[in-house]
């Protein structure tokens, strides 16, 4: 019942394996060493300031709850104190060029320690090898000054004629601001906590104007071409836009990080994964100003010409808040989303739990296919599922014929394409504007959803509202489960309390097997 999910050289991140999502059946002691350390109510929880290269016996005990076992800390070359190279951390001093400079010394498989401080600083560039950590009561504090941040490059050709990519944002190659924390093209990076990084946006102008500036935002955290990045522990908070942004990377571990931002924060998406293969994001705590996760692989141009799916992703255990959608796909999803599990998450005040935005021109390469939610409890959330083939933002045709035209238009390079879907063991309280709202194309239809065992129930005083966002959209309130364009509809165990109307409304479908 009790699993080591990961560890570096300081701290341990431990999930309980029960079927209760994100909550511990009970609260329960946690025991390191025989010593009892601090009572916890969540499956997962973490350990910090431990000893590098030592075995630990770790145990917890509740009522009914006693588990143990073993586990060691990493080894490590070294351990710096970025006090040691200048870093002042009273929250004047610019500590930027102090911690430039130590990460720039720290030797391969090194750490460097962020003692207690609040150490403000420009954008910083991380290398392979090297360990960041951020003790209690320690933050990074972002620069306020826009000037202060360097503009990447999207791409550089190079004398051969190749392209090198550097950045991007919302599917395109395209230059942006230095982000505060970024890797290119390296490994082995981790980031641990239980301290702070800040982006400070809020004293800033990054949510404001920002459609005039000559570059994308700077992300909280951007990991470009990267392999073995593991960030653990931090509260990573207000971003001038995507906070955790891995983009083409291999392997990413997101466990027990918090992430929050205003609710009427532009853009500040919680952890956006773009065209990576082999993501985890396993307890954390997502409140923020958009959605909480978004899963991307490019608009049509990159999901064309590098056609690198978003492949094999877990998500588990996570508590989501107040964000657009608590998990979304999308909408630039050029090159497709493959194999990705949903499970044992609460959502909570999100306005939708799933969320796929796409539409015609994402291209041919944008297949979401292996698509799967279980074990979820959502109250609040507005439409609990939310599929959209029309999605009709971000783009300079978003209100032309060819995205709105309800007609059976010719399938070519620019259509997507939808496969299966399975949604169960997921309970919904105080919904308002659908269960489930799902609009696929006619010239395309999604080839099947599953609900197994999939509960229902809308508040009395639901307000109306749009479940997706599409041309020509019609506000909804307490609408049952909606199917359009799905080839094969399998119902099992399903209920729906306080709709109006019709509890389903299918059309333009092959099958619908239902109990």
């Amino acid at each position: 019942m009790l699993k080591l999910l990961f560890s570096s050289a300081t701290s341990a991140c431990f999930e309980l394996k029960d079927d209760v999502p994100y909550y511990a059946p009970e609260k329960f002691t946690i025991y390191l060493d025989k010593k009892p350390l601090r009572e916890c109510e969540t499956n997962v929880f973490s350990l910090f300031g431990l000893t590098p290269d030592r075995e630990y016996a770790l145990r917890v005990a509740g009522e009914t709850l006693d588990e143990g076992l073993y586990f060691s800390t990493k080894a490590e070359t070294c351990a710096l104190d970025v006090r040691a190279f200048g870093a002042v951390g009273d929250c004047k001093h610019d500590d930027t060029a102090a911690i430039q400079t130590a990460i720039s010394s720290l030797p391969a498989g090194g750490r460097l320690y962020f003692p207690e401080g609040r150490y403000v600083s420009r954008p910083l560039l991380l290398k392979s090898h090297i360990t960041l950590e951020f003790a209690e009561g320690a933050t990074l504090l972002g620069a306020t000054e826009r000037e202060s941040y360097p503009i990447l490059p999207g791409s550089i050709v190079e004398q051969g004629g190749r392209e090198t990519y550097f950045g991007g944002f919302e599917g395109n190659t395209m230059p942006m601001y230095l982000s505060l924390l970024t890797a290119q093209y390296a490994e082995d990076i981790t980031i641990v906590g239980p301290g702070t990084v800040d982006g400070n946006a809020q004293n800033s102008d990054w949510w404001t104007g920002f459609k005039e500036f000559p570059a994308s935002r700077p992300r909280l955290m951007f990991f470009n071409r990267c392999k073995d990045v593991m960030i653990h522990g931090v509260h990573a908070c207000n971003s001038p836009s995507w906070q955790l942004h891995p983009y083409y990377s291999e392997h990413v571990g997101v466990y027990d990080v918090l992430v929050s931002a205003p609710k009427d924060s532009p853009n500040t998406d919680a952890c956006d994964p773009e065209s990576c293969d082999g993501v985890e994001i396993i307890g954390c705590r997502f409140t923020v100003g958009d959605d909480c996760i978004a899963i991307k692989s490019g608009k049509i141009e990159l999901g064309t010409k590098l056609n690198k799916p978003a492949d094999h992703h877990t998500i588990r255990n996570c508590l989501m808040q107040y964000g657009h959608g608590a998990v979304t796909l999308g909408s630039e999803i050029g090159a497709g989303v493959r194999n990705l599990n949903v499970s044992k998450c609460v959502f909570i005040g999100t306005d939708r739990g799933l969320r796929i935005k796409s539409r015609r021109g994402r291209g041919k390469n944008c297949y979401i296919n292996n698509i799967v939610f279980e074990n979820i409890r959502m109250d609040g959330v507005l439409t609990p599922i939310a599929i959209n083939m029309w999605y009709n933002c971000c783009d300079p045709d978003r209100e032309s014929e060819y995205v709105w035209s309800r007609e059976k238009l010719p399938i070519d390079d620019r259509t997507p394409h939808m496969g299966r879907f399975r949604f169960r063991d997921i309970t919904c309280t105080n919904a308002e504007v659908a269960a489930c709202y799902i609009d696929g194309l006619p010239e395309a239809p999604i080839v099947e959803v599953r609900l197994e065992n999939f509960h229902v129930s809308f508040t009395p005083d639901a307000r109306p509202g749009f479940p997706i966002m599409e041309n020509f959209a019609k506000e909804r309130c307490r609408l049952g489960l909606y199917l359009d364009n799905v080839q094969h509809i399998r119902i099992r165990n399903v209920t729906v309390d306080g709709a109006e109307g019709e509890k389903l409304i299918a059309a333009h479908y092959d099958e619908i097997d239902q109990d």
